[in-house]
């Protein structure tokens, strides 16, 4: 089953490669349970941008930010939210930062991340087995083998890896789609360095954040990636070199 749809500003799509749940018994009731499995996807990813995006009046997240919600009154999954957004500006020295000097409170590098993990554990509860979502080129795949590139920062039409995926996420930062909307916090100064930086981990919050952050970092960004637990990084500096580490699973 393939489905996609346009979600928090970008395409999110949906590939099952299973039959069926487990524990389905017949064809027709299978494909009804896939179905139902991906509606569920699709409705959590669309309410958590009717709650969470900064670009809605009526969100949480901006009466928040107006003080019609007190700091001790949110819900506890944006609570979360705000708890990783500072747990990555702590990590990086203020590079990373949903609070922007000028700026309103802006979550969205750890919601994008974060909410779609949350879909694709969903999938899994549901019985799904062999999944790939990808959110606006951001991936969380079940089941693999699956084969994932990675888009070349200045050639829209190359990549310049492919990655194999059998369980876990795949993000990448860089400026090629939204030109410089990554401000390195410390400086206030959209971010430089790097062309793009990938991040491979077991789920996509850590995976998302975790490349925003670094990229926000420029190039000191690599290293800093690198060194956390269970992440492996491919990225393209300024001068155009790759930088990787040994684990990067690239395809055969």
């Amino acid at each position: 089953m393939r489905r996609v749809e346009h979600v928090m500003g970008f395409p999110v799509s949906l590939r099952i490669d299973d039959e069926g749940l487990d524990g389905a018994t017949d064809v027709g009731g299978a494909a009804a349970d896939l179905g139902a499995a991906a509606d569920e996807v699709f409705a959590w990813l669309r309410a958590v941008d009717a709650r969470f995006s900064p670009f809605r009046a009526d969100s949480e997240v901006s009466r928040l930010d107006r003080g019609q919600v007190r700091a001790d009154e949110v819900s506890a999954d944006l609570a979360e939210v705000l708890a990783l957004c500072e747990e990555y500006r702590v990590a990086t020295g203020g590079a990373f930062d949903a609070r922007l000097p000028g700026r309103g409170l802006d979550p969205c590098a750890v919601v994008k991340g974060w909410s779609v993990q949350r879909a694709a554990e969903l999938l899994t509860a549901a019985g799904v087995r062999r999944f790939c979502l990808n959110a606006g080129g951001d991936v969380v795949a079940a089941g693999g083998p699956w084969r994932v590139g990675i888009r070349h920062p200045e050639q829209a039409d190359r990549v310049c890896a492919v990655l194999e995926i059998t369980d876990g996420a795949v993000a990448t930062s860089g400026r090629y789609e939204r030109g410089d909307h990554i401000v390195d916090g410390r400086t206030g100064r959209p971010a430089r360095g790097l062309l793009s930086v990938t991040v491979v981990a077991a789920g996509l919050t850590e995976a998302d954040a975790t490349a925003t952050a670094a990229f926000a970092m420029g190039a000191e960004g690599v290293a800093w990636a690198a060194g956390r637990a269970g992440c492996e990084v491919f990225a393209v500096d300024a001068g155009r070199r790759v930088l990787r580490t040994a684990g990067v699973p690239l395809a055969p």
